[in-house]
């Protein structure tokens, strides 16, 4: 049950960039569509934080770790899903699911620079077979595609791996005074603050027209791609443990290339599974480190 658990989690994870993907041929664009996702799966996380609050004893903010959750909502689940969504505008899922699955080796180089150390061979390693994955499946993108358009989509979305890695890095300490699930209701209803700020500074108060199966891609990426993953993953995390819930998610970047072959038509070939086997074979090993 824990691997079936984890497995569904990670599937629902990388089906986020087919929903988006399918969103965008419907007319909409990167803010429409996430201020949607944000904006109608803000209630479920709220309600999950409610229900771990009434589990657990209260706590108390300071005014600066108040702060500090602000720029971590920011980052985490604003600016990483933004430029993210935006991303995935220029370049396919698969491609985006591969640069985002990078966030764990920004985070080993941003604890290098932090503690001031060298990097070790085997991180040297980890991080030359990521990056070679990556590179391969960006020249195989830009043969089907233009290189520049994917070259903009790919650093949006390592923007995004970026910020999240920043997130990783800085959340510990509120994660450990308020426990997973509030800190993610908090986190993210201070991000869903910020994305209707700028739809609205953006676009004022009125949706766009959309037609009618729009809402029901909006009601599924939300619940199948956002809500459901969570608790999948926790629960998967919970009967297993984190390190083999770990191990069994990489199979997110070939599940969303799968997925884009499947719904959107995107060309799969052995040189990207090659090079998504670079990438996830780095991405564990600096994992490990």
């Amino acid at each position: 049950m824990g691997i079936a658990c984890v497995l569904l989690a990670a599937i629902g994870f990388s089906a986020k960039a087919i929903y988006a993907k399918l969103l965008y041929r419907h007319g909409l664009d990167a803010t429409v569509a996430l201020t949607l996702r944000m904006t109608l799966a803000l209630p479920g996380f709220l309600a999950l934080g409610a229900w771990a609050a009434w589990r657990s004893p209260a706590v108390s903010l300071s005014w600066t770790q108040r702060g500090q959750l602000a720029i971590l909502g920011l980052l985490g689940y604003y600016l990483a899903s933004w430029l993210d969504f935006w991303g995935l505008e220029f370049i396919s899922a698969g491609l985006e699911r591969l640069i985002l699955f990078l966030y764990p080796t920004l985070v080993l180089l941003l604890a290098a620079l932090s503690q001031r150390r060298p990097l070790r061979r085997a991180e040297i390693g980890a991080l030359a077979l990521s990056y070679s994955g990556i590179a391969l499946v960006v020249a195989v993108d830009a043969r089907f595609g233009e290189l520049r358009p994917t070259l903009i989509g790919g650093l949006l979305v390592f923007g995004s791996a970026f910020s999240y890695a920043l997130y990783l890095l800085w959340s510990g300490p509120l994660i450990q005074t308020l426990g997973a699930l509030r800190f993610a209701a908090a986190a993210t209803t201070v991000s869903t603050l910020f994305m209707l700020l700028q739809f609205v500074l953006g676009r004022g108060l009125v949706l766009p027209h959309m037609p009618a199966d729009t809402y029901g891609l909006v009601a599924q990426m939300v619940l199948f791609s956002t809500l459901a993953p969570v608790l999948l993953l926790a629960e998967g995390i919970r009967r297993i443990g984190a390190p083999q819930a770990a191990l069994l998610s990489t199979v997110g970047p070939v599940a969303t290339l799968l997925l884009g072959q499947v719904f959107l038509e995107e060309p799969l070939t052995g040189l990207q599974l090659t090079g998504a086997a670079l990438v996830i074979g780095g991405v564990m090993l600096a994992a490990s480190r």
